[in-house]
């Protein structure tokens, strides 16, 4: 038996893999159930600190979009596989540029590869001035602030299509569904008179907070003080604060460890897998776990700080 598979019965690892479909539903439904509510107590308040918040959580909501199209890439969704991508393109992925099938052949060679030189993922990042650690705080403060001002959004976006384009394998048919889907938004924005909200609450927090919370997110994972020779210290799992679930770990996305040990395990399962995984001394003792995203990562970015000990982790699941 393998070190990995010695570290969970796989019985219980049969168990965290079934799916539960009417959660990732409830989720998606949720997430743009909040997105309307936030734009609706915006409109009603009519302040900018308001709007301001508003457009936070909205970003907030569309990173949870970017993270259920992970869940999408690896068919954690809904058992119908075909059903779940043309679904998951339409709630969550095309309303956010993206495509789950193009997400998922970047995703998987980044699993099968991680941190290697064959890892996409990896090979595009490295070297680069946001992802090269540790750096002076203030040059991460500006990182932050460029992304406010849609400067570094549009970069990484520009980037992030160039990438996907390579491996780009949707058919004519799929492409003109999708271009479609944007002209049908266009009408009926039009037709209803609402590209002013549109702007405000779509476009605006799309390239400004949502992009900045995929990069904070994506330096998380693999990024900063991290030692890549080992799989449980070349991903890192964050204890989020309360407050920094709602806008960089949507969907237990934190949990990237387990995640990459063990892929077939729904995002709702990651909380206990992570508490089963954390009764081997073994695993806890060199497991890389952060607390905190505006705290833990941080110091770990622009301080030489190790990572938790043990005896300082939250109490079990």
């Amino acid at each position: 038996m393998s070190e990995r598979n010695r570290r969970i019965d796989p019985r219980e690892l049969k168990r965290l893999s079934v799916l539960q479909p009417r959660k990732s539903l409830t989720a998606i439904a949720t997430d743009w159930a909040t997105i309307a509510a936030a734009i609706a107590v915006s409109e009603y308040a009519d302040n900018i600190l308001v709007y301001v918040i508003a457009i936070a959580v909205i970003a907030g909501r569309m990173h949870a979009f970017g993270c259920m199209v992970h869940e999408a890439a690896h068919y954690r969704i809904i058992r119908d596989r075909k059903l779940s991508d043309w679904m998951s393109d339409i709630l969550l992925a095309w309303p956010v540029l993206a495509t789950v099938d193009g997400y998922r052949q970047n995703h998987l060679a980044h699993h099968q590869h991680a941190n290697t030189d064959d890892d996409p993922d990896w090979i595009a990042k490295r070297g680069l001035a946001q992802f090269t650690f540790p750096q002076k705080l203030a040059r991460g403060i500006t990182q932050l602030l460029g992304y406010l001002v849609a400067v570094n959004s549009i970069r990484d976006l520009i980037h992030m299509a160039k990438r996907i384009s390579k491996t780009d394998r949707s058919t004519s048919a799929y492409k003109a569904l999708r271009l479609g889907f944007y002209l049908s938004a266009a009408v009926l924005f039009t037709v209803l008179g609402i590209w002013r909200e549109f702007v405000l609450y779509w476009l605006v927090p799309f390239f400004t907070f949502f992009c900045l919370f995929l990069y904070v997110r994506s330096v998380a994972e693999h990024f900063g003080s991290m030692d890549y020779s080992d799989e449980l210290t070349s991903s890192r799992t964050v204890y989020p604060h309360a407050w920094e679930k709602l806008f960089f770990a949507p969907h237990n996305i934190n949990y990237h460890l387990e995640h990459h040990l063990y892929p077939g395990v729904p995002y709702y399962n990651l909380p206990e897998l992570h508490a089963i995984l954390m009764r081997n001394k073994a695993y806890a003792e060199k497991a890389h776990i952060t607390r905190g995203y505006t705290t833990g990562l941080t110091a770990e970015c622009f301080a030489p700080e190790a990572p938790l000990l043990p005896n300082q982790h939250p109490a079990s699941y």
